[in-house]
């Protein structure tokens, strides 16, 4: 028998279907599906099957000093104990094995792993077969030509994973020990993860010391004959013309002048013709660059990227190439869109072109070919909306790359009024060249009138513009990554990884990424204390020094021990500074959480959160303080930057999925409710017949509101009510529950929301998750890949680890399986489920649990 191991799942089963004609059946062993064929049966991995850590002593962080993991041994396990034990199972009926991971340093060392597994078991020989895009023919022609394993570039990789290892865990231990953050709350340090980080924060910098210099800028209407357009008043600055006036007093004198002009001559039109090239073709890169501009996050471009590879429809999303291959033709590649309904009038009118010659980039390597499309072309409803986007951007990318030049006409008009010179340019698209099949860079017009030197134009309206000078901006997540490539920071297969992992460990938030106190405070005690942490220098020197391993040049052992001289180096200047890089840490820590003044202490209020995970506001000053606020129990607390007027404290935003809202003051929101009486609207259908309880409008110190008994907490009943709007009472009652309707004014159009109990009733039914594709962003192939990895309903998310399940699923990131966790209802449909998540019962142990009795020590 023939054992074929791929990456994951669904290319084994996407190669199973190739290698089979459609043939292959699919068993399962210890809950991985199995694919057969005749005498081959081909399984999916999930990554690494096999994980790199320490020995089992290591394992408590206070009794391990973080330098001794310097030198601590490395120890693999088993990470997927169903995959390995399958894999064993199957090797031992091997006579023979090909490896048919990913062609990278990462698919190599996985392929590795697999191979060390096999050989535990069998002598059989073991083959290795490489391609960049799951399609018949590259699949087909890779089994008929294989090769050997690369052990020099699978080494490259199991170096930066020991090496990764080593750097993060000791020093994330040393910070978070040092600023006594444990638990989920420690401070995470990596080898790339903290130079990325120092770019980040360097920027902010720039923009916060950044002083702005005022200016003026100066335009005026012209027209001939009715028609008008804008000209910009430039004046000569040594030879080169200058648009900005720094002295007022002489923006001043040019407006004045400008101003008592009526007419201006036209004194030089220039006109000149621009060829615009096609762009070169995709990198991993320029594709995130590309991605970007349409919306997608790094990390969600690549998810769909690797997605649209493995079921065959682009090649491998992960390379530096820009240059085509030999072997590929463009004319038989278009040749497979012209029968399709939305690309195929444009793949007809490149085929209609004498010369197909490709564009091409700087960069030429020969482990991938850049991203494009495959002859397998899917219909429209063969993909969700993201990927179809994503898919017609690779495809139209390679149309631009085959397609003509585009001509511009240039026009320059200059004009004198009032002894200033005034300009006016204006450029007009002759030849739409690649534009016409590539919508995504910009082809936009300016059109000036025709006009000739000597023309006299109507001064209409002249306008002084009072500017300042602006910081730089912010890195958007393709520049950032676009910076850590033309730095050596990373590789093209972990950059979009490492932003991810920056915003979910509180490091970044927002879009284009700013970093948080905590980040500012992790790199200026690195920058002190220990400069090589955030070095770029160093990350680069390792993974050139990777790059050498994978070459032949320098050795596993020879690098992993240079990185371990380094970190010992960093040690050294850290080992005297523990105490202040710990305070440091911890007040910048509460920089993030900070709301204002305590109206009980001289200290400040913070966001906290209880030893049972709730956020609440208590005062820096606990234990002689005691002063809390409740917060919704829905949602993580983000401060903001505004602030409440009465009470100096900053509004606060639940950030809940799609249920994110803004509380606003925890104060105000208290006191309303402390200040809001109680509306009865008829009996409790629990205890009302036997002990006269009442269900009234009720507003709670988190904010929510609810439909709850006047008798709790001997009684619990309760109903949310939305969190905004004016409740109105109707007269109308409903037959079956003899409750008012109620009518909710928020906004233009009223919400008749109607009985409170009916309503709810009509809630839990919309709110019902029963079938994975419920989940927003779950689409039939999506819920295929989740049932494959043992989540067959929508219960099944609580019980996962997403950074776990995310290395199961192409396609898929932990951040997107978050988000469907966030989508399931709190508790079973029927029960006291509440859409605001705050129930007066809820509210009530929201306080209870935020007595600061219950906070860890190590938080304060």
């Amino acid at each position: 028998m023939e054992l074929i191991i791929t990456e994951k799942n669904n290319a084994a089963r996407r190669i199973a279907e190739i290698l089979s004609n459609g043939d292959a059946t699919t068993t399962q062993r210890n809950g991985v599906n199995v694919y057969e064929w005749g005498l081959t049966t081909c399984v999916g991995l999930s990554g690494h099957v096999v994980g790199v850590d320490f020995p089992e002593e290591y394992s408590d962080w206070r009794d391990v000093e973080p330098v001794e993991l310097i030198d601590a041994d490395i120890v693999k396990s088993p990470t997927q104990q169903n995959i390995v034990r399958t894999l064993r199972q199957l090797a031992r009926e091997a006579d023979e094995a090909t490896i048919a991971t990913d062609y990278d340093r990462e698919g190599e060392l996985i392929g590795k792993e697999a191979y060390e597994l096999i050989r535990e078991e069998t002598d059989a020989p073991v083959k290795r077969v490489r391609f960049s895009s799951i399609t018949e023919r590259e699949v087909k022609n890779a089994f008929d030509e294989p090769d050997d394993i690369d052990f020099d570039l699978a080494a490259a990789g199991e170096a930066r994973q020991v090496i990764d290892l080593v750097w993060g865990a000791a020093l994330t231990r040393f910070l978070s020990l040092s600023a006594r953050q444990l638990g989920q709350d420690f401070i995470s340090v990596g080898r790339v993860q903290s130079p990325t980080l120092k770019l980040i924060v360097d920027r902010e910098r720039e923009i916060e010391a950044f002083d702005p210099e005022d200016y003026w800028e100066l335009f005026a209407d012209l027209a001939k004959d009715g028609e008008a357009f804008e000209a910009q008043y430039f004046y000569d600055d040594d030879g080169s013309e200058a648009e900005r006036i720094w002295n007022e007093a002489d923006a001043d004198d040019a407006h004045d002048r400008l101003r008592e002009a009526t007419s201006a001559e036209v004194t030089s039109v220039r006109r000149r013709t621009r060829t615009d090239n096609p762009p070169a073709p995709f990198n991993t890169t320029a594709f995130i660059s590309a991605a970007g501009s349409l919306g997608y996050s790094a990390q969600r471009a690549m998810s769909i990227a690797e997605e649209l590879y493995t079921t065959g429809y682009i090649t491998y999303p992960r390379t530096d190439n820009t240059v085509y291959p030999d072997d590929l033709d463009p004319e038989e590649l278009l040749g497979e869109f012209t029968m399709t309904h939305e690309f195929g009038d444009d793949a007809e009118s490149l085929l209609d072109r004498d010369d197909i010659e490709p564009t091409e980039g700087d960069d030429e390597t020969t482990d991938h070919p850049p991203i494009h499309p495959t002859g397998a072309v899917p219909d429209r409803d063969e993909l969700d909306e993201d990927e179809w986007d994503v898919y017609e951007l690779v495809v139209r990318r390679f149309f631009a790359t085959v397609a003509e030049s585009a001509t511009w006409e240039h026009l320059r008009v200059v004009a004198a009024a009032g002894d200033c010179q005034l300009k006016a340019t204006g450029k007009r698209l002759l030849e739409p060249g690649y534009h016409d099949v590539y919508p995504y860079s910009s082809a936009s017009e300016s059109f000036l009138p025709a006009v000739e030197e000597g023309d006299a134009l109507d001064v209409t309206d002249v306008e002084l513009e009072a500017k300042q000078t602006q910081p730089p901006r912010r890195y958007g997540q393709s520049r950032l990554i676009q910076q850590m490539e033309d730095m050596g920071i990373g590789t093209k297969a972990t950059r979009h990884n490492v932003i991810e992992k920056l915003y979910d460990r509180g490091y970044i938030e927002s879009d284009p990424p700013r970093p948080t106190a905590l980040a500012e405070a992790v790199v200026e005690a690195a920058e002190e204390f220990a400069d090589l942490v955030v070095s770029e220098e160093m990350t680069a020197q390792l993974e050139a020094d990777m790059s050498a391993i994978a070459n032949g040049e320098a050795t596993l052992d020879d690098v992993t021990e240079e990185s371990r001289e380094m970190l010992d180096r960093v040690f050294e200047e850290l080992r005297d500074s523990r105490e202040a890089i710990g305070d440091h840490l911890q007040e910048s820590l509460k920089a993030d959480r900070r709301l204002g003044p305590c109206p009980e202490s001289d200290h400040d209020l913070l966001v906290r959160q209880s030893r049972q995970g709730s956020y609440f506001v208590g005062c820096d000053g606990f234990p002689e303080c005691r002063y809390t606020l409740p917060l919704p129990s829905t949602g993580e607390p983000l401060v903001l930057e505004e602030t409440c007027e009465d009470h100096g404290l900053n509004h606060v935003k639940m950030l809940a999925g799609r249920d994110t809202f803004v509380h606003g003051c925890p104060q105000c929101k208290a006191d309303e409710a402390d200040d809001t009486e109680d509306e009865v609207i008829g009996l409790c259908p629990d205890c009302g017949d036997e002990h006269e309880g009442n269900l009234a409008i009720k507003k709670l110190r988190s904010g929510s509101r609810l439909v709850g008994c006047t008798r709790y907490p001997d009684c619990d009943y309760s109903l949310p009510l939305p969190r905004r709007g004016d409740i109105e009472i109707t007269d109308d009652y409903c037959d079956e529950h003899d409750l008012p309707e109620l009518v909710v004014h928020s906004g233009d159009d009223p919400w008749e929301l109607g009985c409170p109990i009916c309503n709810y009733r009509e809630y839990q039914a919309r709110q019902a998750v029963d079938d994975l594709e419920d989940l927003d962003g779950v689409g039939p192939a999506t819920a295929e890949r989740l049932e494959t990895a043992g989540v067959s309903e929508p219960a099944d998310l609580r019980d996962v680890d997403p950074d776990v399940l995310a290395t199961e699923i192409q396609g898929v990131s932990a951040g997107q399986i978050r988000d469907w966790i966030s989508q399931l209802p709190d508790v079973d449909p029927g029960e006291d489920d509440d859409p605001d998540g705050d129930s007066e019962e809820g509210d009530r142990d929201l306080v209870e649990s935020a007595n600061p009795a219950d906070e860890p020590a190590e938080s304060d």
